[in-house]
């Protein structure tokens, strides 16, 4: 009986890192059960017998995956009193997350509407409350608190590290500087529009 239930357990670890390979490479929204058990090596039935549907088969393939992946925990920022320094060391080491994690999390979030509702929730709930422990202390107010959030949830995304290291060619503390200038620039007034004088038409002759 153990003998089988570590075989039963052996084949759903099999599937879920089938699964999670197969997510990283083409995406969720064109991972199809097929493919799955042909990564997996074992048929479509069997598949099923551990996942009976695809909310099943996400919770263990983004679980699994999350625990090879841990994301910077926000009670060690939570510590830090001083809200610049506790922003550079959210954002230093959210990029070097951001490394090995943004094959698959660009993958998920182009294909959130490919996926159970409860993914893009829990996503959507862990970004609200890694802005909410980054926010504290910069005192800003009204539409400076409203621009600061929008500041932070841009510097944390993984699809800005990608566009500004991957793609920009930036070192990841070169993108660290440049959000963290973002993100305080985020918290001044904004300047009055200067009034445009009207222009005098040309004078003839």
């Amino acid at each position: 009986m153990r003998a089988r239930q570590e075989n039963v357990e052996q084949t759903g670890l099999r599937i879920t890192e089938a699964t999670m390979r197969l997510h990283e490479r083409v995406g969720p929204a064109d991972t199809t059960v097929s493919a799955i058990a042909d990564e997996a090596g074992v048929t479509r039935l069997t598949v099923y017998r551990h996942f009976p549907d695809d909310e099943a088969l996400v919770i263990a393939c983004s679980g699994h995956w999350r625990t090879l992946h841990p994301r910077p925990d926000v009670s060690g920022w939570s510590r830090i009193v001083d809200p610049e320094r506790r922003l550079r060391t959210a954002l230093a080491e959210t990029y070097e997350w951001a490394r090995p994690a943004a094959p698959m999390m660009t993958k998920i979030y182009r294909d959130l509407d490919a996926m159970p509702a409860f993914v893009a929730e829990f996503l959507a709930r862990d970004e609200r409350a890694r802005v909410a422990v980054l926010a504290k202390g910069f005192r800003a107010r009204g539409r400076a608190a409203h621009r600061l959030r929008t500041a932070l949830a841009h510097a944390l995304h993984v699809r800005t590290w990608e566009s500004l290291c991957l793609l920009g060619g930036l070192r990841d503390g070169e993108a660290v500087d440049l959000m963290t200038a973002a993100v305080l620039a985020s918290t001044s007034p904004t300047p009055r529009r200067a009034s445009r004088s009207p222009v005098s038409p040309p004078e003839e002759g």
